[in-house]
């Protein structure tokens, strides 16, 4: 089920992700991520200033960064 409470709406639909191709799920996994932490950066600066479109893609490279290391560690793991 989506959660559709107060979570910013996303940007243009016109406007292409900085990744294109991802690992996490289709693609709606990773949107759901990319949604919630614009969300929580929005809250942390009080909802004042700034805009959804930096909002969010200031989440997705978060998210895409965590992910990155996350694949690195799985990959270092299974060559030990």
């Amino acid at each position: 089920m989506k959660h559709t409470s107060a979570i910013p709406s996303k940007p243009n639909d016109k406007i292409q992700p900085a990744t294109l191709k991802n690992d996490i799920g289709d693609g709606h996994d990773r949107e759901e991520l990319i949604s919630v932490a614009a969300y929580y950066l929005a809250e942390y600066r009080g909802f004042a200033g700034g805009d959804q479109l930096s909002d969010w893609l200031a989440a997705e490279s978060e998210i895409d960064a965590v992910h990155k290391n996350r694949k690195d560690i799985k990959t270092k793991a299974h060559t030990n």
